[in-house]
């Protein structure tokens, strides 16, 4: 049995590249970069960037490819984005039309890719304050919920935010969101804690992606910005094409949690 948690992204890369690692990546080389991804085509690149740049919570910028390039040059040198993560998600007119395991069908010389900062990158920081990741410890994806928080529009994308749930005891909430609030690239603090139909959430054992956690009766539901946002814009927004990956298996950056933290 591999040790995920112990993996280096290369190694992990290599297995998800050769197909032998499939499924969410949290708790994955402990102590990574995780990031989203968002690739759209030349023509909606800058809307897209100006869209991230608006919304920085849901949408903090790792990195951007050049025009028809694949590979990741800051976050992960030599890497291909087109093979380098387990589940794509491609979206056409608004529509989910096909989760594949590569790129091959669909990559285009003027496409651009963004990789996003991933809540999965803070999850060290949470463990090493000794407070505890239900997702993790039930071995499940993280829940994700569809709010009625409003991004900021830009150019032809626009639409609702989404946040993933962690439950904390409330003893560590403020904890929690200390941790958190040092790693800004990659959602940092929460955007909402304790009830969830004040964001929208009507049944918090409904996620509209990933799946439910339990809540214990001395925990609260702390919510953070999630880099699935893209994927309701897709939504929403209906471009021609965005791929995406599937919520929970992310793109495994070189670089470590901590070069991303503020003191």
């Amino acid at each position: 049995m591999l040790n995920l948690a112990d993996l280096s992204p290369n190694e992990a890369r290599a297995l998800i590249r050769a197909g032998n690692l499939d499924q969410p990546t949290s708790g994955m080389c402990k102590g990574h970069v995780q990031a989203n991804l968002v690739i759209v085509s030349k023509s909606l690149a800058y809307d897209f960037l100006l869209f991230a740049q608006r919304n920085p919570k849901p949408c903090p910028i790792l990195d951007v490819t050049d025009i028809g390039n694949p590979e990741p040059k800051f976050m992960a040198p030599g890497a291909d984005l087109r093979y380098d993560l387990a589940r794509y998600r491609i979206y056409k007119y608004g529509k989910l039309v096909d989760e594949v395991s590569n790129l091959e069908d669909y990559w285009q010389d003027d496409l651009v890719g963004f990789l996003l900062g991933c809540s999965f990158s803070f999850e060290s920081a949470l463990m090493n304050a000794s407070i505890p990741i239900r997702h993790i410890e039930d071995n499940h994806n993280v829940p994700m919920y569809i709010t009625n928080i409003d991004t900021v529009p830009a150019g032809a994308f626009s639409g609702k935010m989404v946040v993933s749930m962690r439950p904390i005891p409330y003893h560590q909430v403020t904890r929690a969101v200390q941790a958190t609030s040092r790693f800004p690239q990659v959602h940092g603090a929460p955007v909402h804690i304790g009830d969830p139909s004040l964001i929208g959430i009507t049944d918090i054992n409904k996620p509209d992606f990933g799946d439910a956690s339990r809540i214990e009766k001395d925990e609260v539901p702390v919510f953070w910005a999630c880099g699935v946002t893209p994927q309701n814009i897709a939504i929403t927004s209906k471009p021609e094409l965005m791929i995406t990956h599937a919520p929970g298996y992310m793109f495994i950056c070189d670089p470590k949690d901590e070069d991303l933290a503020v003191l």
